[in-house]
């Protein structure tokens, strides 16, 4: 049980992504963000959540993908380093429980963007799971 890994997932474009669920303080549709003048184009802006205030990141940006005229609907708020930052996502997935026989590391071929995001994969009966390096995903990014 120990080699099992549980994860959040959620959708962006047409790939299934996920986190270690020890990073997820929550999944919530898209509050409304406050944009932030000559921030870098992977940042939205900040959001208040509860009190709060957020930066919230455009994954779309952030794989290297057109960004959409809406803002995607959920968004994935995540801990690390003791920051909270907000992931947005096209869709809400679910949380998943995947057995270190169907964990591989990311593939040598994977370039550009996505590369320095991808933590490994999860074989999933239907589809593949690209799991998301939360340092990384975190990370704001002076360009693109």
């Amino acid at each position: 049980m120990s080699d099992t890994r549980r994860l959040s997932s959620f959708a962006v474009d047409d790939g299934l992504f996920g986190l270690d669920v020890e990073h997820v303080q929550e999944v919530i549709r898209t509050p409304p963000i406050t944009p932030v003048p000559l921030a870098p184009p992977a940042v939205l802006g900040l959001a208040n959540l509860r009190g709060q205030v957020v930066t919230v990141l455009d994954l779309r940006t952030r794989l290297g993908l057109e960004p959409r005229p809406q803002h995607g609907t959920v968004t994935v708020v995540v801990r690390h380093d003791g920051e909270v930052v907000g992931l947005v996502a096209d869709a809400p997935g679910d949380l998943l429980e995947v057995g270190a026989e169907q964990q591989d590391p990311p593939p040598e071929a994977l370039t550009g963007p996505p590369a320095e995001l991808i933590s490994g994969t999860c074989r999933l009966p239907d589809r593949l799971l690209l799991v998301l390096d939360v340092a990384q995903a975190v990370r704001v990014p002076a360009t693109a």
